[in-house]
C-alpha cells in the first residue's frame, strides 16, 4: 500500500508560504517529537535559504525522554532547538526568547539604517497536525487560531501579535508533494497527519506494532495485557481486550482504530518512532 496525499488547498498553502517568506525575519518549523525526521518538512533548509530557523519539538510529552535529548543535540548543531507540549505553557518564554534571538540580527541591521526598531516577523510551518496551531494559540494566549484533530484544519493565513517584540504569521500545514518515503508516510498516518481516506487503518495499525515490538515491546505488551509467550499481533491485542464479532472471531478494524488512537494520545507509553542512528 503506498500513501499518497496533497490537498489543493495545502497545494495553495505551500505557493503562499514561498511568497510571503519575505516578509518575515525568522522561521519557526513545529515538528512531532515522537517522529522528529518524519515529520519535517522535506527541503526546509532549501526553501528557507539563509532566513533563522528554529525548531519546536512538540507533544515532547508523549515522546521518549531520553531519544528527544538525542534529536535536540542532533537539530541543535544547524538550528535553534526547543522542546515543547501543547497541554503546558511552561515554554511559551522559552520560544518567544528563541525567536527574538534569531531574529536580533535582523533587527540590528534596520536600525543601523536609521529606521525603527520593529518586531520581528516570524512565519510558523508544519505539517498537518502536529501542533502548530495549539502552539500559536499558547503564545498568543487566546483560541485566535483554529484547531482540530483532523489533518488540514488550519486554512486560513493571519497576523497574529505575540508581544510588543514578536509579530507571527500563521500559515496552514504543509505537506511534501509526493511522500516518496513510504516509512515517513506510515508514521505521519500512525500520528493522524495524513487525511483518513489515503490510508488503510489495518495495515498502518501492523506496521506500528511491528515498530512498537521493536522499540518498545515491554510497555506495549504491559499495556495491552498480552502474555510473555504470546506475539505482540493485532490479533493478540485483540483477543486481550475482548474485541470479537459474532462467532468469537477478532474484529482487526476495530483494534487497528484502537491501537492508532492509544498511540495517537500517548496511551500506551512515551514513545518515539525516529531512531537516530536510521537517519543519521
Amino acid at each position: 500500500m503506498t500513501i499518497n496525499w496533497y490537498p489543493g488547498h495545502i497545494a495553495k498553502a505551500e505557493r503562499e508560504l514561498k511568497e510571503k517568506l519575505s516578509l518575515v525575519d525568522v522561521v519557526v518549523e513545529i515538528i512531532d517529537a515522537r517522529m522528529p525526521v518524519s515529520s519535517k518538512y522535506v527541503g526546509i533548509e532549501k526553501l528557507i535559504g539563509s532566513k533563522p530557523h528554529v525548531i519546536v519539538m512538540n507533544k515532547s510529552d508523549l515522546a521518549d525522554l531520553t531519544e528527544s535529548k538525542k534529536w535536540k543535540t542532533f537539530f541543535g548543531k544547524n538550528a535553534r532547538i526547543l522542546l515543547s507540549s501543547a497541554n503546558s505553557n511552561k515554554d511559551i518564554s522559552s520560544i518567544i526568547s528563541a525567536v527574538i534571538d534569531a531574529g536580533k540580527e535582523t533587527i540590528a541591521k534596520l536600525t543601523a539604517k536609521g529606521l525603527l526598531p520593529r518586531p520581528v516577523r516570524v512565519m510558523i510551518v508544519g505539517l498537518p497536525n502536529v501542533g502548530k496551531s495549539s502552539i500559536i494559540n499558547k503564545l498568543i494566549g487566546k483560541k485566535k487560531a483554529k484547531t482540530g484533530a483532523k489533518a488540514g484544519i488550519t486554512r486560513q493565513q493571519q497576523w497574529v501579535r505575540i508581544n510588543p517584540r514578536v509579530e507571527l504569521l500563521d500559515t496552514p500545514g504543509i505537506i511534501p508533494m509526493k511522500l516518496e518515503n513510504q516509512d515517513a508516510a506510515y508514521k505521519l498516518a500512525m500520528a493522524n497527519s495524513v487525511g483518513e481516506a489515503t490510508y488503510d487503518v489495518v495495515e498502518v495499525a501492523k506496521v506500528l506494532i511491528s515498530l512498537l515490538s521493536d522499540k518498545y515491546p515491554q510497555i506495549t505488551m504491559n499495556y495491552y495485557n498480552i502474555e510473555r509467550q504470546e506475539d505482540l499481533t493485532l490479533e493478540n491485542i485483540a483477543k486481550a481486550r475482548n474485541l470479537l464479532v459474532l462467532g468469537g472471531e477478532v474484529d482487526i478494524n476495530r483494534c487497528a482504530a484502537l491501537v492508532l488512537s492509544d498511540f495517537r494520545h500517548g496511551k500506551i507509553g512515551k514513545i518515539t518512532l525516529d531512531t537516530l542512528y536510521e537517519n543519521d
